[in-house]
C-alpha cells in the first residue's frame, strides 16, 4: 500500500500548539511517556499471551538507543504493537471520552494544561517539544505486517507499509536544534531514574558498542518495602499509573497477607480526574494477579464512589484464568473489594481527624463523589458518614452531622437543610429568612446526589432531615438562640391579620397555586414558594423534568410575610370598600412570578409579567407625580 497522509483531528492540532508553547520548561517528560506506553504495551502483550503463549516473544523489555550522527532518539519495545487502525486511531485523534471538554480547558495556562494533558492519556504529543519529525514503526503481535507512521507535528501525519523483525513498537526521535543532551547516556539515565524506576520491566540503554546498561532497578514497585521506597519514587509511580501530572493527596500501599494475600498502592489525586462524573463511573485501578497485569476496567474492585482513586492491586490469590464472567463471580475479588474500602474509609478518616483544613480540600475536590455511597453502600453508610462534609449558614466552616446536631437549638427536633445548584444563591433564599432570625442552622446542599441519599438516610441521631422548602415551617416552639424561648402567644400577636389579602389572592390565583397560607419563615421578603407536605421537593423535581422523567411543574403553595411594608399595604387594599379586583389580581401574580424568579424558575407568561409591571410602575409612578404636586 501507498503512503498515505492524513490530517490531524482539529483536537490534536490544538493540542501540539499547546505542547509546544506551554510545556518547554518540562521538556523531559516526553521520555517519561514514551517509555510508560512502551510499559502498557508489553502489560497489554503480557496479559494476552494467559490464553496464548505463542505471542510471546523472548523477554519482555524496553530499549533506548541514540545516535549521535544521526541525531535520532529510538525507544523500542517489543509489547503488543499496533495494526494500522490503531495506529491512525491513537496518534490521529484523541480517541477518549470527554474530548471536547478536554478542549474547551485549554486555556494558555501552563501548569492547568500539562495536567490536563497527562490525564487524557495523550502524552505522547510531547515528543514534539524536542522533535522536529517523529517515526513510529509497529507490528501487531500474531500479525506480519507492519506500519510506519511519520508526522513533523504540523498538522498532518502519513502511515505507510513497512518491516519490522518481531512485534511492537520504535518510537524514533528526530532531534531538533539544541536537543542533543538526550543524546548522551548520563542524562538518559538520570531521566530513567527520576522518572521510570518503578517500571517493572528493563529499561536498557544500547550504546554505540553494542553495550547495553540497565537503567533502572527493573521491579515493580508496589513489591518493595514502603522504607526502600522515597517519596519521589511513590510520585512518578502515580504519575505513570494515573497519566497525571498533580501530586498525589494521599498514599496508600499496604501488604495484607492471611487467607486472602494481595498488596495495593493506591492514590488520592490532588486533582479530580477528567472523567470523574462520566455517567458510566468506571474505576480505574489496574488489577495485576501475581504480578501480571489484568485490567483497568475492574468494576468489582472497588465501589463506584471510590472511583477517583488511582493505582494498582496486585493479588497472589485470584486465578489467571481471567475471562470476565470468572473474575465477576470470584469470592476472593468481593473479600478484596470489601477489604480495600475499609482500609481507604478508615485512611481518610484518619486524614480528616488529624488535618481538618487539609481534608477540606479532599472534601472540596471529591464529596459530592463520596457521598454517593450513602445510598449506594449500606454497609458502610456510618464509615462513609463519619466523612462527610457540610457547609451550613453559620458560617464557612465546613461541619459534620453529629455537630450540628450537638448545636441544634433547644426545641428543634429536625435537621433543617436546603437544597439547590449554587452556594450563593442558596444563602440568599427567603426561605431560611426565619431560620436566620431565631438562630436555627440549616445545611445548605449543592450536589446533585443531596437529593437522593437524604431520603435514603431518613435521620440521624433520632433526628430527621427536613427540607425548609418542603411543607409548615413549623419554628415557633424552636428557642431563639439570641433573645431566649418566645411564647407562641406573644408570637401571634405581633403578626397582623391578613386575612383579607389572603382570600383575595386565593381567587385570583385559583389554580395557579395550591394554596396561599401565611408564612413563618419570611422575615424580610414579601413571600416565597414551597413544596406541600408530602409533595416532591422543588430542587429535585427540576431536575427530574431537565431529565424528562417530570413533564410539568407542580403547583407550590404561595407563603407571604404579614409583617412586610408590602403585604400590609395590599392587605389595607383589600379591606377597603369597591377594591380594585384587577389591581389586586396583578399584584397576586407579580408576587408569584417574582417567587419563582427568586427559585431559578421561569415565569409562567413573560408576556403578562411585562405587561403587569409595566402597568403596576405607570400607577406608581402617577401615584408619585400626584403626592409632589399636592406637597407643591
Amino acid at each position: 500500500m501507498a503512503q498515505e497522509t492524513f490530517t490531524f483531528q482539529a483536537e490534536v492540532s490544538k493540542l501540539l500548539a499547546i505542547v509546544a508553547r506551554s510545556l518547554y520548561s518540562d521538556k523531559e517528560v516526553f521520555l517519561r511517556e514514551l517509555i510508560s506506553n512502551a510499559s502498557d504495551a508489553c502489560d497489554r502483550l503480557r496479559y494476552l499471551s494467559l490464553t496464548d503463549p505463542s505471542l510471546l516473544d523472548g523477554s519482555l523489555k524496553i530499549t533506548i538507543v541514540a545516535n549521535k550522527k544521526a541525531k535520532t532518539l529510538s525507544i523500542s519495545d517489543n509489547g503488543i504493537g499496533m495494526n494500522r487502525t490503531e495506529l491512525t486511531e491513537t496518534l490521529g485523534t484523541i480517541a477518549r471520552s470527554g474530548t471536547q471538554n478536554f478542549v474547551e480547558q485549554l486555556s494558555g495556562d501552563s501548569d492547568h494544561e500539562l495536567e490536563l494533558i497527562g490525564q487524557f492519556g495523550v502524552g505522547f504529543y510531547s515528543v514534539f517539544m524536542v522533535a522536529d519529525r517523529v517515526d513510529v514503526l509497529t507490528r501487531m503481535a500474531g500479525e506480519d505486517g507492519a506500519w510506519l507512521w511519520s508526522s513533523d507535528g504540523r498538522g498532518a501525519f502519513t502511515i505507510e507499509d513497512a518491516e519490522r523483525d518481531g512485534q511492537g513498537t520504535t518510537v524514533t526521535l528526530h532531534l531538533a536544534k539544541g536537543e542533543g543532551e538526550f543524546l548522551e547516556e548520563a542524562r538518559l539515565s538520570h531521566v530513567v531514574k527520576s522518572y521510570s524506576d518503578h517500571i517493572g520491566l528493563p529499561i536498557v540503554f544500547i550504546g554505540k558498542d553494542g553495550a547495553e546498561t540497565t537503567l533502572n532497578t527493573a521491579s515493580a514497585l508496589w513489591t518493595r518495602g514502603k522504607k526502600d521506597i522515597t517519596e519521589e519514587q511513590y510520585k512518578e509511580f502515580y504519575h505513570h499509573a494515573a497519566q497525571a501530572f498533580d501530586d498525589p493527596w494521599m498514599t496508600l500501599h499496604n501488604h495484607v497477607e492471611g487467607v486472602l494475600s494481595y498488596t495495593n498502592l493506591l492514590f488520592i489525586p490532588s486533582s479530580p480526574p477528567f472523567d470523574l462524573f462520566d455517567p458510566q463511573r468506571k474505576q480505574r485501578v489496574k488489577l495485576y494477579v501475581r504480578k501480571v497485569f489484568i485490567t483497568d476496567d475492574c468494576e468489582d474492585l472497588l465501589p463506584p464512589y471510590l472511583r477517583f482513586l488511582r493505582g494498582i492491586v496486585d493479588s497472589e490469590d485470584l486465578s489467571l484464568n481471567v475471562s470476565r464472567e470468572m473474575l465477576q463471580n470470584d469470592p476472593k475479588l468481593a473479600q478484596i473489594k470489601t477489604g480495600l474500602t475499609k482500609r481507604v474509609l478508615g485512611e481518610i478518616k484518619k486524614k480528616a481527624e488529624k488535618a481538618p483544613d487539609d481534608y477540606a480540600t479532599f472534601w472540596r475536590t471529591f464529596g459530592a463523589v463520596l457521598k454517593e455511597g450513602l445510598y449506594e453502600d449500606p454497609a458502610n453508610r456510618d464509615r462513609i458518614l463519619e466523612l462527610v462534609r457540610f457547609r451550613s449558614t453559620r458560617g464557612d466552616d465546613l461541619i459534620g452531622l453529629d455537630t450540628y446536631v450537638e448545636a441544634m437549638n433547644e426545641g428543634q427536633d429536625s435537621i433543617y437543610y436546603i437544597t439547590g445548584d449554587d452556594l450563593g444563591q442558596l444563602g440568599a433564599s427567603p426561605q431560611l429568612e426565619g431560620f436566620r432570625a431565631r438562630g436555627v442552622e440549616v445545611l445548605l446542599l449543592t450536589d446533585a446526589v443531596d437529593e437522593f441519599w437524604i431520603p435514603a438516610l431518613g435521620s440521624h441521631g433520632g433526628k430527621p432531615f427536613k427540607s425548609v422548602t418542603l411543607g409548615a415551617a413549623d419554628i415557633d416552639k424552636i428557642a431563639d438562640k439570641a433573645d431566649g424561648l418566645e411564647k407562641d402567644g406573644d408570637k401571634a400577636k405581633k403578626k397582623p391579620n391578613v386575612g383579607p389579602l389572603i382570600s383575595v389572592f386565593k381567587e385570583a390565583l385559583a389554580d395557579a397555586v395550591k394554596d396561599v397560607r401565611v408564612s413563618e419563615r419570611l422575615t424580610d421578603s414579601p413571600v416565597c414558594l414551597v413544596a406541600g407536605e408530602g409533595d416532591m421537593d422543588m430542587r429535585l423535581e427540576r431536575m427530574m423534568r431537565q431529565h424528562q422523567r417530570v413533564q410539568e411543574a407542580s403547583t407550590r403553595i404561595l407563603e407571604v410575610n404579614p409583617t412586610h411594608p408590602l403585604i400590609k399595604r395590599l392587605n389595607k387594599l383589600a379591606k377597603g370598600k369597591g377594591t380594585n379586583i384587577g389591581l389586586m389580581a396583578d399584584a397576586a401574580y407579580l408576587l408569584l412570578d417574582q417567587a419563582r424568579i427568586v427559585e431559578g424558575e421561569p415565569v409562567a407568561d413573560a408576556a403578562a409579567f411585562s405587561r403587569r409591571l409595566a402597568a403596576m410602575m405607570e400607577k406608581g409612578l402617577a401615584g408619585e407625580i400626584i403626592s409632589a404636586k399636592a406637597q407643591k
